[in-house]
């Protein structure tokens, strides 16, 4: 869409939603859900785009969400809301990427009993992890895996692959990238003609039917399991519940301690590994992870440095609301050619106090970054250098993860206050951008 033309067919879908659904349905929707309608472009546009820009049909696909959300008190639904043997079955979960970069959810159809008396609960499951997804990825697409090596007749469950379908087509308009089917079991021949009918002419071409020897078209060995021909060695176990699996890059002085680390063996590591970085260049706006402050660039630092900026795109920003971070969304780390190895990620703090930032990546092995756990003085920012270690390679697969959290005080403070602050802070004060 154009942007004038896209700003039409978000006001009129609002408009025409608030005057011809709203009035007769309100007990069927959620407050929430009204709000967000009302405030979110980008949601009304992925509805649109879903209907290619009909907005009859989109206030229908918006009507039927709506409903679904309500009825399955979709913004309620936590880990203690559904029982814990969902979890423990471990049929449904997030883990790993795609070739193309999109976080994939796997249903091991193997794992899943059919069951009428169960499928509510189940049907919830999906929803709490698509929209546990939604909410903090904010409309990044999802790839689709339907494992269905050694299924039988019990595992088989027409009724709940039309649902996690229909998730995609009505409840999370434009999340859906492709559904990788593997091994479909012969009985399965005839019902996939049905799969397909669901789908939709919009959507079969992203059905993709594969075995061991196709299935890496795909998703690379790193995030296949055995079975499928990979060598990921991921296992799915309950508690804790599986994550985005972020963990702590390397930084100036090595890896970081843990939260549930003492600080004693924190600053122990930190001493021990500090002479790893003596030659090392250091990153502007930032010394070593114990004592980070923000000071204006020296010449010096701007000579340093100042392939890693040449490198770098157009620059978007990510506003949030504790730090503006550039780029919002990707990392460019330039050609083969040029052989450029770092990158900046440059946070902005835009509150009254310091922040309190850390960085996290699925690559830890692969990438130093300078600072990866420190804080930020108010109204200033701090470049963060993303450096690949050598002999390693950028993937489309690679995440990163930035934390923060807002401190009390409003000056930047040392490794053991950081330590501390981190083990102390509760969950629900933590913002997250990836």
């Amino acid at each position: 869409m154009a942007e004038e033309n896209k700003a039409a067919l978000i006001h009129e879908t609002r408009q025409r939603f608030e005057a011809e659904y709203v009035p007769a349905k309100t007990d069927k929707y959620d407050s929430r859900d009204l709000e967000r309608l009302q405030q979110d472009d980008t949601w009304v546009e992925n509805f649109l785009l879903w209907r290619h820009d009909v907005v009859d049909d989109t206030l229908k696909m918006i009507d039927e969400s709506f409903q679904w959300r309500k009825e399955y008190a979709v913004h309620d639904l936590n880990e203690s809301s559904l029982p814990k043997w969902l979890f423990d079955t471990g049929a449904l979960y997030l883990h790993g990427y795609d070739k193309e970069g999109y976080k994939i959810f796997w249903f091991r159809v193997k794992l899943h009993t059919k069951d009428p008396k169960t499928q509510f609960e189940k049907k919830k499951l999906v929803a709490f992890w698509l929209e546990r997804y939604a909410k903090r990825e904010n409309g990044k697409p999802l790839t689709v895996v339907f494992d269905m090596a050694e299924t039988g007749l019990s595992n088989i469950d027409l009724d709940f692959v039309r649902y996690i379908i229909g998730c995609f087509k009505v409840y999370y308009p434009n999340y859906l990238t492709k559904i990788v089917v593997f091994e479909l079991p012969w009985i399965m021949n005839a019902a996939f003609k049905l799969v397909k009918s669901w789908l939709g002419p919009e959507a079969v071409n992203l059905l993709k039917v594969t075995n061991k020897n196709d299935v890496q078209e795909y998703i690379s060995a790193e995030y296949l399991p055995p079975h499928m021909g990979g060598t990921d060695t991921f296992k799915y176990s309950y508690p804790p519940l599986v994550d985005d699996d972020f963990q702590t890059p390397l930084c100036e002085n090595g890896p970081i301690a843990s939260e549930d680390e003492t600080e004693n063996k924190e600053d122990t590591d930190i001493d021990n590994k500090e002479g790893l970085d003596t030659n090392e260049e250091q990153a502007p706006n930032s010394k070593k992870a114990n004592h980070a402050e923000q000071t204006p660039k020296t010449e010096e630092c701007d000579k340093i440095d100042s392939k890693t900026k040449n490198a770098k795109k157009a620059l978007t920003t990510f506003k949030g609301l504790l730090f503006h971070i550039s780029p919002a969304e990707e990392l460019h780390f330039g050609s083969k050619e040029t052989g450029e190895k770092k990158c900046l990620i440059v946070l902005t703090n835009v509150t009254k106090n310091a922040v309190a930032f850390k960085v996290r990546t699925t690559a830890p092995d692969k990438y130093r970054v300078k600072p990866s756990n420190s804080s930020c003085e108010p109204g200033t920012s701090v470049d963060i250098v993303v450096s690949l270690q050598g002999g390693c390679a950028v993937s489309l697969q690679d995440r990163f993860l930035i934390m923060a959290a807002e401190m009390d005080q409003s000056s930047v403070v040392g490794t053991q206050e950081l330590a501390q602050f981190w083990k102390e802070i509760p969950r629900n004060k933590v913002t997250e951008h990836r």
